[in-house]
């Protein structure tokens, strides 16, 4: 098994106050919180704006400097004034840009009353990677309280994957574990040939395990792979789960939808047509387990050994968990909030003619 490179860049946005009618009521924030925060906000704006001034001043000051001045100046002096003139207005302009975010009231803030929800993503170096991860983040970032865990099958993390990940506004760890070749799916293997992702989730729940002081114990796991359809609803249900919350999954199977059969509010077993005698025959998507599993169980992992279908099963069963414990979610199991849509594999048959041909290819200085 690889070893995780836990070497790990956090970053927090903090939790930046809006008005009353853009809260959710679930957050539960009252008056003198909501005070706080917007007091907090608008501090932060006031300061940006005297940075802004300053720099406005300064730059007018300069060029009544040198219109001013009686003396004779080099062209070097003046080439030089310029290029600083310059590089001000570039500050100047992005000082605008964070006044304008701060002003917009992100969805994506921070609550200590709320559970974080510790977003768990595979992902591997393929042509439609940035855009798989491109669609997520813009979902992930109306969730409050969300914290992603994004893990590369890379020996080293890649500056496109780390680029997004700073650019993206959200609350994230990013981690790279490689898996071994003769693990790794051939080109004309069918997807359900070797379980994908193993390690890559399993070093998302080292790093739960290892970072104790910064994890939510009341929190919740979810393992979201990147070409997914999620619903905002799906966070909501999954806030509240104490063990392992459970709810259907669209579009999988080769069927519209598989999920757990419900009696009286309990799973009874699995609406699925292969292998429903699985203890839990869910898909990856379609089930969370409270951070607490995780920690109280150290030990339990998905493994490389698994039969097909078997993942969530042999993980939730290293849990100890039963039927009796799983929580009905999506109104009793009625809602599809996620589907197991799966992005199509990228025409890039032009492209390969052209390198054929010894021309260069179209994505030259320019990042997909």
């Amino acid at each position: 098994m690889g070893q995780a490179h836990h070497k790990v860049q956090v970053v927090q946005i903090p939790g930046q106050g809006s008005t009353t009618s853009t809260i959710p009521q679930a957050t539960k924030m009252s008056l003198r919180q909501i005070s706080a925060a917007l007091r907090r906000r608008n501090s932060l704006i006031l300061l940006l704006c005297l940075v802004a001034f300053y720099l406005l001043w300064f730059q007018l000051a300069g060029v009544r400097l040198l219109e001013g001045s009686g003396h004779p100046h080099s062209d070097q002096w003046e080439e030089r004034v310029a290029k600083e003139l310059y590089a001000m207005r570039l500050q100047a302009s992005e000082m605008r840009r964070q006044l304008t975010r701060l002003g917009s009231a992100p969805a994506h803030w921070r609550h200590p009353d709320l559970p974080t929800i510790f977003v768990v993503t595979p992902t591997h170096a393929i042509p439609t990677q940035k855009a798989d991860l491109v669609r997520l983040s813009n979902t992930l970032l109306h969730v409050p309280n969300l914290h992603w865990l994004i893990v590369e099958d890379a020996d080293h993390k890649s500056e496109l994957v780390s680029r997004l990940l700073r650019r993206s506004g959200l609350v994230y760890t990013h981690l790279s574990v490689a898996t071994p070749p003769e693990l790794k799916l051939q080109p004309k293997d069918p997807r359900w040939k070797k379980p994908r992702g193993v390690l890559q989730r399993n070093a998302a729940l080292s790093w739960l395990r290892e970072n104790l002081e910064i994890v939510d114990a009341n929190g919740v796991v979810y393992f979201a792979d990147d070409d997914n359809t999620y619903s905002l609803e799906l966070f909501t249900e999954m806030r509240d789960i104490q063990s392992v919350g459970v709810w259907p999954v669209g579009l999988v199977g080769g069927v519209m939808v598989e999920r757990p059969l419900v009696d009286n509010g309990r799973v009874t077993g699995w609406l699925t047509p292969w292998r429903p005698d699985r203890a839990f025959a869910t898909d990856m998507a379609g089930f969370a387990v409270n951070v607490r599993l995780v920690l109280n169980h150290p030990t339990a992992s998905f493994s490389i050994e698994s039969q097909r279908g078997f993942l969530e099963t042999d993980l939730l069963t290293q849990m100890g968990v039963t039927l009796d414990d799983l929580e009905v979610k999506a109104d009793l199991c009625t809602k599809v909030l996620v589907w197991h849509t799966q992005t199509a594999k990228a025409d890039l048959k032009i492209e390969k003619i052209m390198e054929q041909k010894g021309k260069p290819a179209t994505n030259v200085g320019i990042e997909v």
